[in-house]
């Protein structure tokens, strides 16, 4: 498979982007999960495919342009199908499969069939899970970043409090990714991109 260039990339979300702001805000997001991504790789990533993790990264996020109303309001509601709408967009735009499944596999710490059917979310019913070692750090990764108002650092602390109002096992999964990953230094990135940790 040939992993699309950053530049490729870039302009499939300046063409999906309804708004300069929408653009800015969930690129910005993307490049920071990549770089993030990338810390992490260095460290624990034997055997992983790189530029399929920085592809990963750079998508992730993509479907959040689907969720943008008329009015440039985001649709907090549905926020929840981002993954799949980005997946479809992938998909639409001819990227293969395995580039899409980053977007419908990273939200929260995977969502599976009984999760989908238990809390009645608005998706498909299926299995949203990452099943490679590249969707699970790509998913891992972007937890750590949040494009909250403003956009903030999150540390691993604060994620699995956080991830706990979600059932006991998102906990123990979350706790298993830090084990097989470790935690990046969020320091510099925070200085860097001159936002906060929580």
């Amino acid at each position: 498979m040939a992993v699309p260039t950053d530049e490729l990339i870039r302009a499939l979300h300046e063409r999906a982007a309804p708004t300069p702001e929408a653009f800015h805000l969930v690129w910005t997001h993307c490049r920071i999960v990549c770089e993030v991504a990338e810390h992490l790789l260095a460290r624990h990533g034997a055997g992983l495919d790189a530029a399929l993790v920085r592809a990963g990264s750079l998508l992730h996020d993509i479907g959040v342009y689907r969720l943008y109303g008329a009015g440039g309001r985001l649709d907090q509601e549905n926020y929840v199908r981002h993954g799949v709408l980005g997946h479809a967009l992938l998909r639409d735009a001819g990227l293969p499969e395995s580039l899409g499944r980053f977007c419908s596999r990273h939200t929260g710490v995977g969502i599976s069939r009984e999760d989908v059917l238990r809390q009645r979310l608005p998706l498909p019913v299926a299995d949203y899970t990452p099943t490679t070692g590249e969707e699970q750090l790509v998913m891992y990764a972007d937890k750590f970043h949040s494009k909250t108002t403003p956009p903030t650092f999150v540390s691993a602390a604060s994620y699995a409090a956080a991830v706990g109002r979600f059932g006991a096992d998102k906990v123990v999964r979350f706790a298993a990714l830090v084990e097989r990953f470790g935690e990046p230094d969020l320091r510099a990135l925070a200085r860097a991109h001159r936002q906060p940790i929580v």
